[in-house]
């Protein structure tokens, strides 16, 4: 072969080579954001505002900011009706990324999905983002690193509606006696709090009483008549999709007053409660996302996206509600954990790992949340190896017939006396699993 061919052909192979190994950031300028929908089944009236809300932020990104530190997002759905398993087809289509724009961040978007993923992910080291629902010891972040059940967790959903209640009644002390009923889904979702309450219970002295919903709940005849026998002085609802309707008219029937039902984050928006008419009026419902439109990224939204025609909503009444404001502050997480990640790795397309790094470096305080315009609407949160929740609190809100009112400020979970419950499981899934725990102290 002629000397000079020869270099030319060692060059190209070595070039070609060289591309086939540079990881997939550096064939694309983009983000990939999957997007685990559900907008068909029975839990489609929930889903739907939720979406709306992501994709009307990742938009405002784009569109208003030029992306994250000038990284275009680009995202795509996939339709997972709420299951395990259409919950894993979409994970196994989206992990790889879209045509070469990486994923750093993976929102499973249902419990079903986020337990059944849970191993999948972190042998890709890929992180799941879990707001609100998922494994609550994957706070445990030496255990699970690449699962953040973020902001708030099930078991401090479960101590934040118990120091609520405490508040009404005049303090922790007076929880004694008091008998307190939970109608739950059944489901993982609707189990994840039975430790923490039984741990509570115990403590401060009140009656544990807990009663399950079988899927989808669109009959709680037998539960509301099992409520009116005990006569709880306060219930814990947390029921999910067409359940929650049918359980505020169903505990209405029974007369049981709905002003001393506090529904669960996911039995907490508009969509829970209109389908109830006049017999929600007065329902209470913890929210780490409160509902209403006056937020200040509501405005910048508006301006910029509604008012261009440019937004995912069907409906334009539900710009503001619960579950809208819940896609904002999940997408407005996923944005911040890559912007935190770009600072050390550059303001580039981010992996996995580095979504990872990112969101255990993850700090959004009062300051940034102004800048970001998400001040009163997102509590501060602090991310760390340690602590994959953070924040741990949550608002108290009641339907007045026609809108939610907040009436109170961040009641704070006693995150302190769950941590054992959360280690002691952790530790549980860690011998299960073979995991050695990470030095947590060592890392940086």
């Amino acid at each position: 072969m002629h000397a000079t061919l020869k270099r030319t052909f060692v060059g190209a192979f070595l070039a070609l080579s060289i591309c086939n190994t540079l990881p997939a950031q550096a064939a694309t300028d983009e983000q990939f954001f999957p997007l685990a929908t559900y907008r068909v089944g029975a839990y489609a009236s929930s889903g739907i505002p939720v979406w709306a809300g992501m994709i009307d932020y990742l938009r405002y990104i784009n569109e208003v900011e030029g992306g994250i530190n000038g990284v275009k997002l680009v995202w795509q759905e996939c339709e997972t009706e709420w299951t395990a398993e259409k919950g894993i087809e979409c994970y196994e289509r989206f992990k790889n990324g879209l045509n070469g724009a990486p994923v750093a961040v993976y929102q499973p978007n249902g419990a079903p999905a986020a337990y059944a993923l849970a191993d999948k992910a972190a042998a890709d080291r890929i992180s799941l983002i879990t707001l609100g629902y998922g494994r609550t010891e994957a706070t445990d972040g030496s255990v699970f690193p690449y699962n953040f059940p973020v902001m708030l967790t099930f078991y401090s959903e479960a101590s934040a509606f118990i120091n609520y209640v405490a508040e009404r009644e005049g303090g922790l002390d007076k929880l004694k006696g008091k008998k307190i009923a939970t109608v739950y889904h059944d489901s993982a979702y609707g189990r994840e709090t039975q430790g923490p309450l039984k741990l509570l219970a115990e403590k401060y002295g009140f009656e544990n009483i807990q009663i399950p919903v079988a899927d989808p709940g669109n009959e709680q005849s037998a539960q509301w008549r099992q409520v009116r026998q005990l006569k709880p002085d306060w219930v814990f609802l947390r029921t999910w999709g067409v359940s929650t309707p049918v359980a505020i008219k169903t505990a209405a029937r029974f007369g049981f007053p709905v002003e001393r039902i506090v529904g669960d984050i996911w039995a907490s928006s508009d969509e829970d409660v209109l389908p109830a008419g006049s017999a929600g009026k007065g329902y209470l419902a913890l929210t780490p996302y409160p509902g209403g439109a006056g937020f200040e990224i509501h405005k910048r939204i508006k301006e910029h996206i509604l008012d261009k025609g440019k937004s995912d909503l069907k409906d334009p009444k539900s710009f503001g509600s619960v579950y809208y404001n819940s896609g904002l502050v999940n997408a407005a997480i996923a944005v911040e954990a890559i912007r935190a990640g770009q600072e050390k790795f550059g303001k580039r397309p981010l992996e996995g790992d580095e979504g990872r790094w990112g969101l255990e470096h993850l700090n959004i305080d009062a300051a940034r949340l102004e800048t970001i315009g998400f001040l009163g609407l997102m509590q501060p949160l602090k991310l760390s190896c340690n602590d994959h929740e953070g924040g741990g609190a949550a608002k108290v809100q009641q339907w007045d017939g026609g809108q939610w009112k907040l009436i109170t400020d961040w009641v704070q979970a006693d995150r302190q006396t769950l941590r054992p419950l959360i280690e002691a499981k952790s530790a549980e899934y860690a011998r299960e699993k073979s995991v050695t725990p990470r030095d947590c102290g060592a890392e940086s």
